[in-house]
């Protein structure tokens, strides 16, 4: 009950922050892409995260239940931020919670799915698994351990889609009650309005959203262990990984809001690489796509375009930009692209030069000659393998030359004598491990 006009006043004031945080949220997610909704998020998951304590300072009667709306929501910003950097081991681990927390057979009938023996169980087995791979990684030649870094990268995608549709929405609503701290208008008085509706509708969609960028960094570096040649890095990525779900679990043991201001740091600091995640996301699916299905044996390079990466920042598009490359009669390479996949059709032609299909073991590339140095500028997905001649036809380029291991491995044949020895026509290019 409000006993003087200045707490009045301050429940007022604390009301309408509540009131404009809770409708920017929501634009916010249509916006989410565009750069000056980066300042915007901040400004809205702060005001969430701050808005509850501040109700609580201007209650006389704070409630002491530590399951209160203020407590649950601190707990649950914890929770979606960890699950989303470990989505298997995460969602398994709080199943698990939840069952043995449960006393009566009722109570354990109830459960969400994730906190049923039936998924938990083998999830854990699965996650312990991965562990043992980690441990022994460290000694398993780069060749042996490879495929399980795959395996483990496909997971860690399908587990992280499944907990951003089926997981998050069961977690994020936290008012459970029509108790008068549960409605925003009850701020001001209002006690029998109850829109605790209202705010669980609008959390939902906040916390997906909040849930997805954070698991695009986690799953960024699960591409970067792919992606590296050195187990010692992938060691220390994983550890990196490893620290950061740790972090967030210590502090949220030690105290609930220190917790959750450290989980909107964390979500803050994904946000603002969500491009950059997003685009070496997408690099590594359709690289492990297209070599688990062993895409070039169905795949045939068309005259209409063709899906390639962007190799290098060209004229502010940032590398890794997936899209379709074109070639009219007479003009530039031009890549077509959509922004995240789905945002209005762009174009950026690619500068003039002397382009030329730069073949790797792996995976080849479209190189521009600078003298005697190739430079990339398209990188070719795995399905291009063996097709390397038919895109000198459609593209009009001027050859394919060997690149990378394959071209040091020719070197190496020719200084030993092995093969017909042919005229250097480009730098080996030692480093690049294609």
């Amino acid at each position: 009950m409000v006993t003087n006009v200045g707490q009045l006043r301050s429940r007022v004031s604390v009301s309408g922050i509540g009131l404009l945080v809770k409708p920017a949220t929501v634009w916010l997610g249509h916006q989410l892409m565009k750069s000056f909704g980066k300042w915007l998020l901040v400004l809205a998951l702060a005001g969430t995260l701050l808005e509850i304590p501040a109700r609580a300072a201007t209650d006389p009667n704070p409630p002491a239940d530590k399951n209160a709306p203020g407590v649950e929501l601190a707990q649950t910003i914890s929770l979606i931020t960890g699950v989303a950097i470990s989505p298997l081991m995460g969602a398994s681990a709080v199943g698990a919670w939840k069952y043995f927390a449960a006393k009566t057979p009722e109570q354990k009938a109830q459960l969400p799915w994730f906190a049923q023996p039936w998924f938990w169980v083998p999830a854990l087995l699965l996650v312990g698994a991965c562990f043992l791979k980690d441990t022994a990684g460290v000694t398993l030649p780069t060749v042996v351990k490879k495929p399980l870094d795959v395996a483990d990268a496909i997971e860690h995608k399908v587990s992280g889609l499944v907990a951003t549709g089926a997981f998050v929405p069961m977690v994020a609503p936290i008012f459970k009650s029509a108790a008068p701290h549960a409605g925003l208008l009850s701020l001001a008085g209002f006690a029998s309005i109850d829109l605790s509706w209202a705010y669980n509708a609008l959390m939902v969609p906040v916390s997906m959203a909040a849930f997805f960028i954070v698991f695009l960094a986690s799953n960024a570096i699960n591409i970067l262990i792919l992606l590296s040649p050195f187990t010692t890095v992938d060691t220390a990525l994983k550890g990196f990984r490893l620290l950061v779900l740790s972090s967030v679990a210590a502090s949220a043991w030690a105290n609930p809001w220190l917790g959750a201001a450290w989980s909107l740091v964390i979500i803050v600091l994904a946000y603002f690489i969500a491009g950059w995640s997003f685009r070496l996301s997408w690099f590594g699916t359709v690289f492990v796509w297209d070599f688990v299905t062993f895409r070039r044996k169905r795949f045939t390079p068309v005259e209409g375009g063709n899906k390639v990466f962007l190799s290098r920042k060209t004229l502010g598009v940032p590398s890794r930009t997936y899209g379709k490359l074109y070639r009219d009669v007479g003009g530039p390479l031009v890549l077509k692209y959509r922004p995240w996949l789905f945002l209005p059709q762009r174009s950026v032609a690619l500068p003039e030069g002397n382009y030329v299909v730069a073949k790797g073991m792996i995976y080849s590339e479209i190189s521009r000659e600078d003298g005697e140095q190739l430079k990339s500028a398209v990188l070719l997905p795995p399905r291009y393998r063996s097709h390397e001649e038919r895109l000198v036809e459609i593209y009009r380029l001027a050859g394919v030359r060997d690149a990378g291991l394959r071209a040091a491995f020719k070197w190496l044949k020719q200084q030993l004598g092995f093969g017909a020895s042919t005229p250097a026509t480009d730098n080996p290019e030692l480093a690049g491990a294609r």
